[in-house]
């Protein structure tokens, strides 16, 4: 691609060869460079070019297109020690740009998202045992010297700490030459897990699933795997086996897992079972964890990495296997800049990388699912609970025959139910997939809502942290004195349950009982749920309350009662996959229940006991559920039977993003079976302060969407202030 004007200056006279650099930029694709003959910078060599009046690093993408001038040809200006991107990362970077439409740039931006760790290592002082005996050896100074022999250099606040004494006494061997300083990664590396150590032993079911993965790694071959298993089935623990034999090869392992911040009895499970703990990726950690990490993975140091969507990025030179663990959940779906579904795309990473992926989940997806009925993927099926444990028992509490309060939202047939299972010392979880206090506050006088300003979203009540919030976008302000709307004092009322006040409820209703909340807005930190994790696992709560978080694979043996308040509330508001959501939420959240020896009871409470939702959850029949759910599709021609791709057109100005989004919808393809729908105005109309239209593209299964987005696109001139954001096979339709 020929390099901008904008950025062109004449090049040096000694540039003979060129190359292409593609820049971690939403620029559409890599740009020329001269390379000096005292260079050498084979395709994904990191390399320092000039960009205007910056000097950005870049990836030398592979041979010069050759349209530049000579006289505008402007030189690399140094090649950046360390080791080149991986001809497969180069790859997926190319493929996941064509498949989202997005510029190759900003893809490559998310493999380099930590741009300081290509500089040289920082390092600290440690110190090593010395060259020198003390003259004089208190047990202070016996133990230093004993740990200084027994591992790596440490600095001396390590040392101290190790050795269970003050860093001045290190700091005394040092001055006397008995300890030595030396130069130390200011980071210690990670430690290699141990893939010699036993696990716990395998039910006949599990050892069967272990072995086939085992033997999909051996291959060293692409092969997708569906681990599909019930709550409580083990799943971890063979997956775990799949990457021992990775580890053994001397291959890395990348782990997705959908929540890190909720997943601490996961961590305690890796680390029983290989002695250390992972890497861990995701967005909490700081600046200098995240620049060690990434140096790591790149250096195939970090053997096994446990992360967020965006971990499948991370540049791992000798990757062996991938897991995307509750491969249903929705929050592999990233919906902001480049928008892709991390499930989808690891798939395409590990064909890329020739090696096995494993899904695991016991709600399936549906195109999960149909992957393994049609063979694309293997399935080895986990039905039972592993050891004594069996499923729990599901009934439905038909709501429209109870009659409550306006101000209550427990059924006396669950309190009663709570009531018993307290009084044998076991735990409840309710779950309410509402955050806060109360979803709406209306004004009595004259119905006002209070509403965000930057979103067509209801402000939500917290309660407890005396404020109003929208979760779409963040503001928050404090309630106000008097109406909006009429002016009326002391008129406001909060309408419907969120945990907040079903806690309230709650704390009036079993006075004695220890109760918590675990909301993402509660537990903000993965220290804060490891710590909740641990206080439940020791019966120090006796009702846990609790938003989606709660059905995060979270294991506690005397769990025995979940109750679901409001179980209908995610089959409003025609999404494509409301039903199928919906039931893998409830599952997974019936999933908690009698996990160990103590059998487990659901209750349900819900409007529509009659939808095939509840009927199928009730039944205990996923399969029936999912064929049904099938056949459905199968006739709308919809996902996983048919293609969508959105477009969503917004701005800051109503006028400018409807004549776009009308222009857009002017020149629609209409050929090969393709059908638009729209433009719409979004049910999020306005999103953080900017109006927003939505077109729909739906398509045949076989078809490729992309070309006819790529012409349907280049149609219509787009306004500076107006942006055009590509979905393909979308998830919300928000």
């Amino acid at each position: 691609m020929a390099t901008p004007r904008t950025s062109s200056t004449t090049a040096s006279a000694s540039a003979a060869r060129r190359v292409s650099v593609l820049l971690p930029l939403p620029l559409t694709g890599a740009y020329d460079y001269g390379l000096p003959h005292d260079m050498e910078a084979p395709p994904g060599s990191f390399v320092r070019v000039p960009l205007g009046k910056r000097e950005l690093v870049g990836v030398v993408w592979g041979e010069a297109s050759g349209d530049v001038a000579p006289a505008k040809l402007r030189n690399v200006s140094d090649v950046v020690d360390f080791p080149a991107m991986a001809k497969e990362l180069r790859d997926f970077v190319d493929w996941v740009a064509a498949y989202t439409l997005a510029p190759p740039g900003a893809v490559l931006r998310m493999t380099m998202s930590v741009p300081d760790a290509l500089s040289p290592p920082r390092t600290r002082v440690a110190y090593k045992p010395g060259h020198r005996e003390p003259e004089r050896l208190t047990p202070a100074r016996a133990k230093v010297l004993a740990e200084a022999h027994s591992g790596p250099p440490r600095g001396a606040t390590e040392l101290a700490r190790a050795a269970g004494v003050g860093p001045a006494v290190v700091r005394g061997l040092a001055e006397i030459g008995a300890l030595d300083p030396v130069e130390a990664p200011a980071m210690a590396p990670f430690p290699i897990p141990d893939w010699q150590q036993s696990g716990p032993e395998l039910s006949l079911e599990q050892r069967e699933a272990a072995n086939g993965l085992v033997t999909k790694v051996a291959e060293g071959a692409y092969d997708v795997a569906l681990l599909d298993g019930v709550n409580g089935a083990g799943k971890t623990e063979v997956y775990f086996a799949a990457i021992a034999r990775a580890l053994k090869a001397g291959l890395q392992a990348l782990v997705l897992l959908p929540e890190i911040a909720l997943s601490a009895q996961w961590f305690d499970r890796f680390t029983d079972r290989f002695g250390v703990a992972p890497a861990v990726w995701h967005s909490e950690l700081t600046t200098a964890q995240r620049r060690h990490t990434w140096r790591s993975v790149a250096s195939g140091e970090a053997r096994v990495v446990v992360g967020a969507r965006s971990a499948l990025f991370l540049p791992f030179p000798s990757l062996g296997i991938i897991i995307v663990d509750e491969e249903h959940d929705a929050s592999f779906k990233q919906e902001e800049g480049v928008i892709y579904h991390a499930r989808d795309m690891a798939v395409v990473r590990a064909r890329l990388e020739h090696i096995p992926v494993v899904l695991a989940s016991a709600t399936p997806a549906l195109e999960t699912m149909v992957n393994a009925e049609t063979g694309r993927y293997h399935r080895f099926h986990l039905p039972d609970r592993h050891g004594s444990a069996g499923l729990p028992d599901i009934e439905a509490i038909d709501m429209r025959r109870v009659e409550l309060p306006a101000t209550r939202w427990l059924s006396p047939r669950l309190i009663e139910a709570m009531v018993e299972t307290l009084k044998r010392r076991e735990q409840v979880m309710l779950f309410l997939n509402r955050r806060g206090y109360a979803p709406l506050t209306l004004c009595r006088a004259c119905g006002h809502r209070l509403g965000c300003p930057n979103c067509t979203a209801w402000m939500v009540e917290h309660r407890h942290l005396g404020r109003l919030q929208c979760h779409h976008c963040g503001y928050t302000a404090r309630q106000p004195e008097t109406c909006p709307g009429c002016d009326a004092e002391d008129k406001f009322a909060a309408c419907g349950p969120g945990v907040e006040r079903l806690a309230e409820e709650v704390a009036a209703e079993f006075s004695a009982a220890r109760v918590a909340v675990m909301a993402s807005d509660t537990i903000t930190t993965q220290a804060g749920a490891a710590d909740l994790v641990r206080r439940m696992a020791n019966r120090e709560i006796d009702i846990l309350i609790g938003t989606q978080i709660v059905a995060k694979g979270h294991h506690f043996p005397l769990l025995t009662l979940v109750g679901i308040i409001d179980s209908d509330l995610g089959l409003n508001g025609g999404d494509l996959r409301a039903a199928e959501r919906t039931y893998q939420l409830l599952h997974q959240v019936a999933g908690r229940a009698g996990r160990a020896e103590h059998p487990g009871r659901v209750m349900m409470q819900t409007y529509m006991p009659g939808h095939p939702v509840m009927e199928a959850l009730v039944a205990g029949n996923r399969d029936r559920f999912l064929a049904q759910e099938s056949e459905d599709r199968l006739a709308r021609t919809m996902p996983p039977f048919g293609r969508l791709a959105a477009l969503i057109v917004s701005g800051p100005h109503e006028p400018s993003v409807h004549s776009v989004a009308r222009d857009l919808a002017r020149v629609a393809p209409h050929y090969d079976g393709i059908e638009v729908l729209g433009p719409a105005p979004a049910p999020l109309a306005i999103l953080r302060g900017r109006y927003r239209y939505r077109l729909l593209m739906k398509a045949p299964r076989e078809a490729q969407v992309q070309r006819p987005l790529r012409v349907w696109l280049a149609a219509v001139k787009i306004p500076n202030n107006v942006r055009v954001q590509v979905d393909v096979e979308p998830y919300s339709f928000l």
